[in-house]
């Protein structure tokens, strides 16, 4: 699956466009994402594995332990409205537990989400400490501090290194690449464990979203826990794809 160009279905709530640049959408394709992470100067001790099913057998043969866990769904009006309705509420109300020790960039490039979850994944992970000082991702990440969430996205919109990989990554899948401008309504987000928590991390919100206590033995069934309720609410719709970020056996 490739990540959505319109990121709205029409019959959903509009709540994002992107007016200026858009890339090419990245295929769900651990290969893909390595190659990606590769490209970037990422370490070849840590890379992405499918999981095949969330019953408890299929989890046991991701390799341990793992750092995030990506998700493409599908966006439809469903998925539009819990995520608005959560949104509101977060926004009057704020979250219970929320660590400033989490990552975090919005997305202002259409199509970038798969790349997004990509630096969701590795910065909220230990692979972090493992980049070579003069790769593009450590570069990318020290001139990210300070900044935030908005901020973090302008200067992934100019970083001429980060986006030269992601249109060389993006025509390197098995699927047809669509072009930049078609809608492609699938998602990318990541589910990360952070200082004792999981957190959902999606550039079209305006926040990290704390979804409950997890740890690093925990965090694949814990997002699990959270995807299923995606799943449940999507009627049906089974265009879903996880992938989980962990250390190479």
């Amino acid at each position: 699956p490739a990540e959505p160009a319109s990121e709205t279905p029409a019959e959903a709530p509009k709540t994002h466009t992107f007016k200026f640049k858009r890339w090419l959408p990245l295929e769900a394709n651990p290969d893909v994402m390595d190659f990606f992470l590769n490209k970037l100067g990422a370490p070849p001790s840590a890379g992405y594995f499918d999981v095949f099913g969330l019953d408890d057998e299929l989890l046991c043969m991701v390799p341990q332990p793992v750092h995030a866990v990506l998700m493409v769904f599908p966006i439809d009006a469903a998925s539009e409205t819990v995520k608005n309705e959560e949104e509101a509420r977060i926004q009057k109300e704020g979250q219970a537990v929320l660590s400033e020790k989490v990552w975090f960039t919005k997305q202002t490039v259409g199509n970038a989400c798969g790349t997004v979850g990509m630096l969701h994944a590795l910065y909220n992970s230990p692979v972090a400490s493992r980049l070579d000082a003069g790769s593009p991702l450590s570069s990318f990440l020290g001139k990210s501090q300070g900044l935030d969430a908005v901020g973090r996205a302008k200067l992934l919109e100019t970083d001429d290194l980060v986006e030269d990989a992601h249109v060389t990554v993006s025509m390197a899948g098995s699927s047809a690449v669509p072009q930049a401008h078609q809608p492609v309504h699938l998602h990318f987000v990541c589910f990360s464990h952070v200082d004792g928590g999981l957190y959902e991390l999606d550039g079209r919100r305006s926040v990290p979203v704390y979804r409950g206590p997890s740890s690093q033995e925990t965090l694949l069934k814990d997002a699990v826990a959270v995807v299923k309720g995606y799943i449940e609410r999507a009627a049906g719709n089974l265009n879903f794809n996880l992938m989980a970020f962990a250390d190479k056996q």
